[in-house]
């Protein structure tokens, strides 16, 4: 079965660095909650608001290792008025036995407000 993981963060400037350090912590997190394999993952999606254009995020996961081949691709978030800014969203398309209900999404920063009703009982 092919399960949707998400994931999202936020950046208080749009600097490369800051963009890159933290997709990767947000990507190596939902790689931890999930046990996740390169091996596993038929894709990934990443799209990020209007004001964040200093760096491809996909470069951050890229890096990591064992990551090289899957395909990563940015795209822009739909401009919602007064939505959250400074948002980077990552959708990973993985293979996995686990169930719907099981899957670990992550929310870090600021964008913890935009799945509230996804905390955990240890996120308390």
């Amino acid at each position: 079965m092919i399960r949707g993981v998400r994931g999202a963060t936020t950046v208080p400037e749009n600097f490369e660095q800051e963009i890159l350090s933290a997709t990767e912590q947000l990507m190596k997190e939902m790689i931890a909650q999930n046990k996740i394999e390169p091996d596993n993952v038929a894709s990934v999606f990443i799209s990020v608001t209007d004001d964040i254009d200093a760096a491809f995020p996909a470069k951050a996961i890229r890096s990591l290792e064992g990551w090289t081949f899957v395909p990563v691709m940015c795209m822009r978030e739909i401009p919602v008025k007064d939505s959250l800014t400074h948002c980077i969203r990552i959708m990973v398309h993985v293979n996995t036995y686990q169930h719907q209900k099981d899957i670990q999404h992550v929310y870090l920063e600021e964008a913890t407000c935009l799945r509230p009703d996804l905390k955990h009982d240890d996120d308390k």
